[in-house]
């Protein structure tokens, strides 16, 4: 039929037919003559990628299945992202499975009734290879598996028989390692051999092995009822992995000493620790999935801190706030130095979000007192425990501190917690490149085990390094790179900061779309933690900045001037808001309440010798100054400013100074100086890819009106400034917006567009706009075209 079909199309160009053929092109059951055919007589040829995670999710939820993201990440996993079975597990397994932690998939009914078929046709030998790799596993050496399988001798026949029946497959060694087809078809073969051969199997598997972890694996997979032995072996090695901050490890290595402990008290502990360990290593969901077993529990002083854990990660600050507080209170820490060491290390964390520096330092130092410098409380400790002196101001105390802890733990997972520390504070102190290389090395976490959390805070921290250094483009990639692995963990807590960043970018290039969206996804309310808060705060600031809209701006920022704002939040270098917020009293006209907030930062700034902080804030002084008529005192604050920035690599924020400078000069009448600060300006705002600067810096040269070409609209009579003003307009903006955005008085702003409507011959606001448009003004699209 399908020669049939191939001939007419061939034979028939013309005709009105459309053939559709599919195909599993991996399928080994499918003939190489009909591989061959679709290969010579295809028309068009469109190859369908597997589905991702996401539309895994987006498949069962469109069957009544709600997958949480690590469980939709594991069905994507078992499947291959294979449409077909996705389909069929969704119909075929109970609901319940898919809200347990980490449940064993089974293989769709079709997919079992193929391999029991296949497996039937094998010789006894071949049936036994491909049982032995459904035993060990992908990726094993081929003697092992040959080993297991008792066909020694001469494997090569039987394994060439299985690979041929589809059941197994040799990896990239080639004949040396080989391993199930794929995760479907090992869950059928060891489905068909049954129970109890495979618990047989897996005992046997563990004597051959050498490796002790993979061992205590098969000898979990043998064990269908409690075993104290391997319960407690499993609880010595996570401990190691706790140690050395695998947590992932530990938390599946912890997940199966619980089921093999039949004594329920030290089993509920395991479960308990299981949890946490599952926190640690950021995932959210798995430890979520199970709570209502945790809470079950009788109350503990570990019960109640590993509750704490999980709500910190999610960011309810609150809950955390309760959770540690009852755990604190039960706890003895002379009869149990560790777990209070644990509960110690929580409240490090929650402080840290608190941004409440003191406490932080506080519970530090009782937490590595309680367990000792080198347990992995202490060492998570110690690595926050230097942010907790900067927010202090003892910026220098934290440096030495994490030299020497660099020194101390050197690699592994732990070090990751170091080094992102040091990144942040890098950051802080205007070490950009520093930052970067830390902050990068700190975000892989698959080859040591480590914690998704940490690579978040490490993404979202690169980004925002890379954002100060101009890279735009790539902190842009790593916020997309980060928001996969934000949405399958569950970390709440992270979102705010690494998508700060990415709203900046995208309201700076007029990308307005972009820029709400992702602001959506920055939410922080009264509840979520002051970091989230502030970052929150920050990103709504950044797109009423771009925007040229100052009231906007103090609204964004006036939480942050609230009681609950204190703590870090002060603290020059940590979160820039504060030149946004004076620079936008200083437009609203509000000047005595702009000079009394900057003399608070800037001797702060001076007292913690924070460069990029003195530099942001003399520009606003500069702004202040010039709009209180002191033209020589404003000079002086630019020119002080971008001395400062000299030596830094923050470009950016060279060119606001440099903007800013511009429309004061403009506006002190210096209007030859003020067009070669801005060209200056616009020049760096160019290489950024920041469009919506580079129309601003447009209209500041315009409204200067030095080197403008006379245009067929300014034949009309319309002076520069007349015509900044009359742009703006027609773009929307009230007569205020448009006074902060050309930095005059909103008298002057009517003064200038009373003169427009007169010499154009138009009577309002939509009349101007009208024209406008019919005659083609440039915009942020077309400034994007001159960018690229």
């Amino acid at each position: 039929m399908l020669q049939a079909l191939t001939s007419a199309v061939r034979h028939h160009p013309r005709a009105r037919l459309l053939v559709v053929v599919t195909a599993v092109t991996d399928d080994p059951s499918l003939p190489a003559d009909v591989l061959d055919l679709l290969a010579h007589s295809a028309t068009a040829e469109i190859v369908l990628a597997p589905l991702t995670p996401t539309e895994v999710s987006r498949v069962a939820a469109a069957r009544g299945v709600l997958l949480h993201p690590s469980m939709a990440e594991s069905l994507w996993r078992h499947t291959g992202g294979r449409p077909r079975p996705v389909v069929h597990l969704l119909t075929e397994v109970p609901s319940a499975t898919w809200a347990r932690f980490d449940p064993e998939l089974p293989a769709p009914a079709a997919v079992a009734a193929a391999v029991r078929a296949a497996l039937g046709r094998c010789s006894p030998a071949a049936r036994a290879l491909a049982e032995a790799a459904a035993v060990l596993g992908p990726g094993i050496a081929a003697r092992d598996v040959a080993r297991l399988a008792g066909v020694e001798d001469d494997p090569l026949p039987a394994l060439d028989e299985a690979h041929t029946a589809g059941l197994v497959e040799f990896g990239p060694r080639g004949l040396t390692e080989v391993g199930p087809r794929d995760p479907l078809v090992r869950a059928a073969i060891l489905a068909t051999m049954g129970r109890a051969a495979a618990a047989e199997a897996h005992r046997r598997a563990a004597e051959l092995t050498e490796d002790p972890a993979r061992r205590l694996r098969l000898l979990v997979a043998a064990s269908p009822v409690p075993d104290p032995a391997v319960a407690d072996r499993l609880d010595s090695l996570a401990a190691e992995h706790a140690a050395e901050g695998a947590w992932a490890t530990a938390a599946s290595l912890l997940h199966d000493a619980s089921r093999l402990t039949d004594d329920q008290v030290l089993r509920g502990s395991r479960l308990t620790r299981a949890v946490d360990a599952s926190i640690g290593a950021g995932d959210v969901y798995a430890a979520a999935a199970l709570v209502p077993e945790v809470e079950s529990l009788r109350e503990t002083p570990l019960r109640n801190a590993v509750l704490g854990y999980l709500a910190i990660v999610r960011g309810r600050a609150v809950e955390a706030e309760s959770r540690l507080r009852r755990a604190w209170t039960l706890v003895n820490t002379e009869r149990e130095p560790e777990v209070a060491a644990q509960i110690c290390q929580r409240y490090v964390l929650h402080a840290l979000l608190r941004c409440r520096g003191e406490e932080l330092l506080t519970w530090a130092d009782r937490a590595i007192a309680l367990a000792g410098p080198d347990s992995p409380a202490a060492v998570e400790a110690a690595a926050i425990r230097g942010l907790g002196l900067a927010g202090t101001g003892r910026v220098r105390e934290a440096m030495r501190d994490y030299a020497e802890l660099g020194d101390r733990v050197p690699h592994g997972a732990q070090a990751l917690r170091v080094v992102l520390a040091r990144g942040w504070l890098n950051v802080v102190v205007d070490a950009i490149d520093d930052a970067r290389a830390d902050l990068a090395s700190a975000v892989p976490t698959t080859y040591l085990g480590g914690s998704t959390r940490i690579s978040l805070w490490a993404r979202a921290w690169l980004a925002r390094a890379r954002f100060l250094a101009g890279e735009w483009d790539d902190a842009l990639r790593t916020v997309r790179e980060a928001e996969p692995l934000l949405e399958r963990s569950g970390i709440v807590l992270a979102a705010p900061l690494l998508h700060w960043t990415a709203v900046a970018v995208h309201a700076l290039r007029g990308e307005w779309e972009e820029a709400e969206s992702t602001l959506r996804r920055c939410e922080a309310g009264p509840q979520d933690y002051e970091w989230m808060r502030v970052a929150s705060c920050l990103a709504r600031a950044h797109l009423a900045e771009a925007r040229a809209d100052s009231a906007g701006v103090l609204r964004a920022l006036h939480p942050l001037t609230q009681s609950w704002a204190g703590g870090s939040i002060d603290e020059p270098g940590h979160w820039p808001w504060h030149d946004l917020y004076a620079h936008a009293l200083v437009v609203e006209g509000r000047h005595a309440e702009a000079d009394t907030f900057l003399r608070r930062h800037e001797r702060l700034a001076d007292d913690r010798e924070s460069a990029s902080t003195r530099a942001r804030l003399a520009a606003a002084r500069g702004r202040l100054l010039g709009a209180q008529g002191d033209h020589v005192g404003a000079t002086q604050a630019f020119e002080r400013a971008l001395d400062t920035l000299e030596t830094l690599p923050l470009r950016y924020d060279r060119a606001r100074v440099l903007f800013a400078y511009g429309q004061t000069l403009r506006r002190a009448g210096k209007r030859r100086r003020a067009d070669a600060v801005i060209s200056t300006s616009r020049e760096i705002f160019v290489s950024l890819g920041a469009a919506t600067c580079v129309a601003r810096c447009d209209r500041e040269l315009k409204a200067g009106g030095m080197h403008v070409v006379r245009s067929a609209r300014q034949a009309g009579g319309l002076t520069p400034q007349e015509e900044a003003v009359a742009e703006l307009v027609a773009r929307g903006l009230s007569n205020r917006e448009v006074a902060a955005e050309l930095f005059l008085a909103t008298k002057t702003v009517q003064y200038h567009l009373t003169r427009v409507y007169a010499k154009l011959g138009v009577r309002s606001r939509a009349e101007l706009a009208a024209r406008r448009s019919s005659s083609g003004d440039v915009t942020v699209p077309s400034i994007r075209q001159e960018i690229e």
